[in-house]
């Protein structure tokens, strides 16, 4: 077994010739601009290694300046598993009708939320409940304790019972509320683990609403599409967009697999899971039709970091998208994640002797286990296994930050109309939001997670509120072993 813990909880156009480092484009574009207000501020060390940025093809993008940080919530509930946010946070969506008198403070609408995951060998085969919470007026507290808390809209329910099966080691799952006029109110769901199953397996559904009678329909493939590369977050696409450029596709979905597994970076697919106007779900095991708009070359086609996400390194994880949209008619595809910047990367474990010394995996030898910045391998002398570490095995690095990086959507319709190539896009903007996260405030996992500028897994799923352009961002292990949620406003 590749881990063991409980939550893991993602050529014809020119622009490689334009691209800026990235302080001449952060300049260029502005900084968010609430100051520094909590601990992450300090809990980490500068960033050793910058990705390269490059300039948006349109004028129409959201720009870090759009972005105003609001503040934090906590979720409610205890710590009995499975009924329980704890380890929990993998997905999250928003429902703009749930909770119709938040209106009235400016944060309408309600948040479904996955609890503590499945777990292998039938130790919690009933985790992966879901919740929905309402969204009280978020604070700017840096004593997490002092932060408001959420009730329970929906307690949690087994919705996925008998769903996804053969699926709970490391599982990853996505949510997406969608009222369309074909179906009415869905909840859409993605579903996968770590390690692929068996080809039969299949990753995608919806569900009603309504948790107590959720009338699960699916379980869907997207056809042609690898499982490492679909079955993490999900976000809506504008219609108008959807209808000019994926035939009214209006659901993506996609997942980063640490490794390069699922492509060297971000993945987007767009598709549709109902056959006619009225909405009809496709049978269940269909294989959906899906259109590539983001893929990324990946690590089973080559050992080279090439075409991928400027700067990537293997032990990236994004694990949340939205498309955002501003009322000015701004856009972009964000996506959220903990980005490794480090100087080194390595497959093994965290070396007792510091951030700064690899230890690898001494047993595995079928791929390069250390790497430079650039991608190129270690000094040989990094190729060796420490002593005293730690037993969590995976893709470590001396360095993370975690950040947003935001791409235009332009880039994606050249995708979708072969203009480009699906590998081509690349950002335009990064954020780091470090100084906003409480970095595990409880100790909690320490060994699993890693601490200071190694602290992994930082972020969980995000939603997007487009009619009132509120973000809404999960951090794991903030309030205990739960997340809390932070809010941002585009302006």
């Amino acid at each position: 077994m590749e881990y063991r813990f409980p939550h893991l909880p993602r050529g014809r156009f020119a622009i490689a010739v334009l691209a800026f480092v990235t302080g001449i484009l952060a300049c260029t574009l502005g900084q968010t601009p609430s100051p520094p207000i909590g601990p992450g501020a300090g809990a980490t060390t500068p960033t050793e290694s910058q990705p390269q940025l490059f300039p948006p093809s349109s004028g129409e993008v959201v720009n870090p300046a759009d972005f105003e940080y609001v503040g934090t919530f906590r979720l409610p509930g205890g710590e009995d598993r499975p009924q329980t946010f704890a380890y929990g946070g993998n997905a999250m969506t928003l429902n703009p009708d749930g909770d119709p008198s938040g209106a009235q403070d400016g944060f309408p609408g309600s948040l479904f939320i996955s609890g503590h995951d499945r777990l292998p060998y039938g130790e919690l085969p009933n985790g992966g409940q879901i919740a929905e919470v309402g969204i009280p007026v978020p604070s700017v507290s840096r004593n997490v304790a002092d932060l408001p808390q959420a009730e329970f809209l929906q307690d949690f329910q087994d919705v996925l019972s008998s769903r996804f099966t053969r699926m709970d080691e490391i599982p990853r799952l996505g949510f997406l509320y969608l009222d369309h006029p074909a179906t009415g109110p869905k909840i859409h769901v993605a579903y996968g683990q770590h390690f692929e199953p068996d080809p039969t397996a299949p990753t995608h559904g919806w569900f009603s609403p309504d948790l107590a009678a959720p009338d699960f329909q699916g379980e869907w493939f997207l056809g042609g599409q690898s499982f490492y590369s679909v079955n993490d977050y999900l976000l809506e696409i504008p219609s108008a967009w959807a209808e000019t450029y994926v035939q009214g596709r209006v659901i993506g979905t996609g997942r980063f697999r640490d490794g390069g597994w699922s492509g060297m970076g971000p993945v987007l697919i767009a598709y549709r899971p109902w056959v006619d106007a009225s909405g009809t779900p496709a049978p269940a095991g269909s294989s959906l039709d899906a259109i590539v708009l983001l893929l990324y070359e990946n690590s089973f086609n080559t050992e080279n970091i090439e075409r991928s996400l400027a700067g990537y390194q293997h032990p990236d994880s994004w694990d949340g998208g939205a498309w955002i949209t501003t009322a000015a008619g701004k856009s972009a595809l964000l996506f959220a994640g903990t980005k490794s910047n480090g100087t080194k990367y390595w497959y093994g474990y965290l070396n007792p002797a510091g951030p700064e010394f690899p230890c690898v995996d001494e047993e595995i030898t079928d791929f390069i286990t250390c790497r430079m910045a650039d991608g190129s391998p270690c000094p040989q002398q990094d190729f060796t296994e420490c002593s005293g570490h730690n037993d969590y095995r995976g893709w470590w690095s001396t360095h993370f930050d975690t950040q947003f990086i935001l791409y235009d959507p332009a880039d994606l319709a050249r995708v979708a109309t072969d203009e480009m190539a699906s590998w081509e896009p690349q950002p335009y903007a990064v954020m780091d939001i470090d100084e906003y996260l409480f970095f595990n405030p409880s100790g909690i996992e320490t060994d699993m997670l890693g601490s200071g500028g190694q602290r992994r897994y930082r972020i969980g799923d995000v939603a997007f509120d487009r009619a009132n352009g509120l973000l809404y961002v999960l951090e794991l292990y903030a309030d205990g072993a739960k997340p809390v949620v932070h809010v941002w406003r585009l302006r």
